[in-house]
């Protein structure tokens, strides 16, 4: 793959990048109350744009379809929304005792509480060849609910409603296919250079780099760990799930939501100083997931073809 090419395809990570070195050069623009008014664009447009896509970028019938994979829908949930974040919160109780910056542990664990997400664990199951599974919207925080109900519902429930019920009008979006995902990664990083912005403009707020290492070894490990124990779970005699199975739990019981998790994090931590740091183990964790998953589907692909085989035999 020449060099071109690989910038086109890794585009979100450079993306990413270039929008926090610019958030740092310029930070006035995009603070609240600057030319970019995030506090109004960001918080309401850029967020609500993104559900909506999401609505729309949702065939109705995968979605009906995958909640006919019950058992292996359970699964899914249960590990990424339960066994996760308490495994983390675990993790969290021994590493609050270390010097690392606890905002970036806080970030950890909402990290933990983040949904799978729509994307790159189905893109990845797909190049495997496993089932691909939708998965449904989940968050957590210690932010009293009632207080961010109301824009959580015009922002988030309302706006993937409304992307559903437009999907079902129309059947341009089947024939054009339009870019969902280039079009909801492009208003992403408008809401990551925005909340870096806030950062570099608080000269009170530094990200230690010893803490940003470890953090970065933690996710790695985190990831691996967790691969590892769902596939131990999957593959075993009375588990009772396939192959094809086995690699959807995989990737999408590991696999935390960017596109939805920055948004979340953006309604749900309005207004906090350090929202950016708490912003950071995701923004690791993405291309953390998509480089491992990246490097194990050939692999993965030969042990799911290998134990198809040896099922077809023996039937």
């Amino acid at each position: 793959m020449g060099l071109l090419a690989r910038l086109r395809k890794e585009w979100f990570i450079i993306g990413i990048v270039l929008v926090i070195l610019s958030a740092k050069l310029q930070p006035s623009v995009g603070v609240k109350g600057g030319p970019l008014k995030p506090e109004i664009t960001i918080a309401y447009f850029a967020v609500s744009l993104i559900f909506f896509n999401s609505g729309l970028s949702l065939k109705t019938e995968e979605l009906r379809s995958a909640l006919l994979h019950v058992r292996l829908h359970l699964f899914v949930q249960s590990f990424t929304l339960v066994f996760f974040p308490l495994a983390i919160w675990l993790l969290l109780q021994f590493l609050a005792l270390t010097a690392i910056d606890q905002w970036l542990l806080k970030g950890l664990q909402t990290v933990s509480c983040m949904p799978p997400p729509v994307s790159s664990a189905v893109i990845l199951t797909k190049a495997v060849g496993g089932n691909e599974v939708t998965l449904t919207l989940g968050s957590s925080s210690s932010v009293p609910f009632t207080s961010i109900f109301s824009q959580l519902f015009m922002t988030v429930v309302v706006p993937l409603i409304l992307g559903q019920v437009g999907r079902r009008l129309t059947e341009f979006l089947d024939r054009r296919k339009p870019p969902f995902g280039a079009i909801s990664s492009a208003v992403l990083l408008m809401i990551i250079y925005t909340t870096f912005c806030d950062t570099f403009s608080n000269p009170n707020i530094e990200l230690d780099p010893t803490s940003l290492l470890l953090v970065v070894l933690i996710i790695f490990s985190i990831q691996v760990s967790f691969m590892l124990l769902t596939f131990a779970f999957s593959t075993r005699s009375r588990s009772g799930f396939s192959p094809a199975d086995t690699v959807a739990i995989i990737f999408c019981s590991t696999h935390k939501s960017l596109t939805l998790g920055i948004p979340m994090l953006k309604i749900v931590f309005e207004g906090y100083e350090h929202l950016s740091l708490i912003s950071v183990p995701l923004l690791i964790y993405h291309p953390a997931q998509i480089l491992l998953g990246s490097i194990l589907v050939p692999t993965i692909r030969s042990w799911m073809t290998s134990r198809q085989k040896v099922t077809q035999h023996s039937v």
